[in-house]
């Protein structure tokens, strides 16, 4: 505990315990008299808090609320957000974090995190002095442009790092003081957010070419001198900014990007379950992705290597992965395609999406575009037609820009479907059969990479990693859960799973020879001593 007293004891998020403070510690800080007779556990105060949340409307009242406990009680709230985790982690994040995100100024309440404006360049190490902590072991940074499915939010955008730090912290147990959200905020080009009167980012046209290229550069190694054992996750940024960041900075910085490798990890995870229900072996199976962005060239990348690891030639395995654009199949003869997707351009006639599932037939289908409804009754019908059990992963978020919902992949297969999404999905009663769709959610990967390199202190984060994470994340996968329609595990088990794979990304970051220093030989019992508990 700090050394605090009194008022300013109470009056602190990371030390409160608020009513929970015994008589013993009421005399010992100066407490007596600050607070009411009762000496509630936090199991009451959780009870209570719970109790308040749910009685409000809607869900951004709730994530109001929920980030105003936060501020006030960090241990109380990520108690209920571990022990609650269903419920919480889509007010948290997807999807009520686009919503905040959009409203962010509107709701704004209390700075969090770090923000970098083009005012600061030739400062950002300098200025990073300025955070309290100075252990940081996970850093999330986003520049505003690509958040969800909702495009250019500039500085609003600072809610999804604040978002998956708190993902970190309850899903693998990353200590809050060890974490650090940092907005770039180099501009927007919403023109409604620079008029807006209570936008509260920088109200000019984003940077570009050389001025915003040579700020991320000043900010990752500013990171490298003020933090130097601390991780970067990119977040949200445009295709060819995250595809170039990850390109430059992954071989030689402690880094990664999570909208294309956690996202391609997820994905692949939910397609090695796939193959069980199919009882098809994954090495046989075609696949076909809606969309040319960061998480479809992530997930094609990272499926690559799945397919080589089960010993097909690199050329072989790019032919069993297929590309939708909007000209329809992605083709040889297409000269505007991207370069990063030119290896999966096949030999093909041209042809639209349906006629494109007719003839490849393909036995998953990958939705990755931001545009809602594109997974249409007929694509998911033709889907259903050559597959017997056809796999359809709606990764777009939030929930209002998913290709297609649970219920209409369920009703136009006649049930078949092996379904995921990146939103979340109530339960959906199909004639006699009753599904629990799964969430192909990142926290299923990313909060675990990062425990797994706090641990281990491994010096690059590789691919190695994404790919060892996806096969335990499918591997704990249950029989019952499967049984469901499932092909995640439950988020109930989130931090067992984060644990899993941060074992598996120590043992990759031994293999690959990243770590400086001999681990611990029981890696389990190592890792759990790591993980926050947030109790008093």
């Amino acid at each position: 505990m700090k050394n605090l007293y009194g008022k300013a004891l109470l009056d602190d998020p990371s030390c409160t315990k608020s009513t929970a403070f015994s008589r013993e510690e009421r005399q010992k800080y100066g407490l007596r008299g600050l607070l009411p007779y009762d000496i509630a556990s936090i199991s009451k105060q959780k009870e209570r808090a719970l109790e308040n949340m749910r009685r409000k409307q809607n869900a951004i009242e709730k994530y109001i609320f929920l980030n105003a406990l936060l501020e006030r009680n960090q241990r109380l709230f990520y108690r209920i957000m571990i022990d609650h985790m269903e419920e919480i982690m889509p007010l948290v994040y997807t999807p009520t974090v686009g919503e905040a995100c959009s409203e962010f100024a509107h709701i704004f309440r209390k700075p969090q995190g770090f923000y970098i404006s083009p005012e600061d360049r030739g400062d950002i190490t300098s200025i990073l002095g300025n955070w309290p902590e100075k252990d940081i072991r996970i850093v999330v940074v986003t520049d505003g442009e690509r958040i969800l499915g909702l495009g250019d939010l500039g500085a609003n955008g600072m809610g999804i790092p604040i978002g998956k730090i708190a993902l970190y912290v309850a899903c693998a147990g990353i200590h809050p003081k060890h974490c650090l959200p940092v907005m770039l905020d180099v501009g927007t080009n919403n023109l409604a957010l620079r008029e807006d009167a209570l936008y509260l980012g920088y109200p000019h046209e984003r940077l570009k070419d050389n001025a915003y290229f040579s700020l991320v550069d000043e900010f990752v190694h500013a990171v490298q001198h003020r933090f130097p054992n601390a991780l970067i996750q990119f977040e949200d940024f445009m295709a060819p900014n995250a595809f170039r960041f990850l390109d430059q900075y992954n071989p030689q910085v402690r880094c990664f990007n999570d909208d294309i490798q956690g996202t391609a990890a997820v994905t692949l995870a939910g397609i090695l379950t796939a193959s069980r229900i199919k009882q098809k072996p994954f090495s046989d199976m075609k696949i076909m992705c809606l969309g040319t962005g960061s998480a479809a060239g992530g997930a094609a990348e990272l499926l690559v290597d799945a397919f080589c690891a089960e010993g097909l030639s690199k050329q072989e395995a790019r032919e069993r992965i297929w590309f939708i654009d909007r000209k329809g199949l992605m083709v040889a003869t297409n000269s505007t395609i991207k370069p990063r997707f030119q290896p999966f351009a096949h030999d093909h006639a041209p042809c639209n999406f349906v006629d494109a599932i007719a003839a490849v037939k393909p036995d998953v289908l990958i939705g990755a575009t931001g545009v809602a409804g594109t997974f249409t009754e007929a694509v998911v019908r033709k889907m259903a037609v050559v597959n017997e059990r056809p796999v359809i992963i709606a990764l777009s978020n939030p929930t209002s820009h998913t290709e297609c919902t649970a219920e209409e992949a369920y009703r136009w297969s006649d049930g078949r479907v092996i379904y995921a999404s990146g939103s979340p999905f109530k339960p959906v009663q199909y004639k006699s059969h009753y599904f629990e769709p799964a969430q192909g959610n990142n926290a299923y990967i990313f909060p675990g990479i990062g425990l797994g390199v706090y641990a281990s202190s491994a010096q690059l984060i590789t691919q190695s990693m994404f790919l060892s994470a996806a096969k335990v994340l499918s591997e704990m996968v249950t029989d019952a859960e499967i049984a469901k329609g499932a092909v995640y595990p439950s988020l109930k088990r989130v931090r067992e799973v984060s644990k899993a794979i941060a074992i598996s990304t120590c043992e990759v970051a031994i293999r690959e020879r990243l770590v400086d220093e001999r681990l611990p030989e029981n890696l389990d019992e190592y890792i759990q001593s790591l993980m926050y508990e947030p109790i008093y």
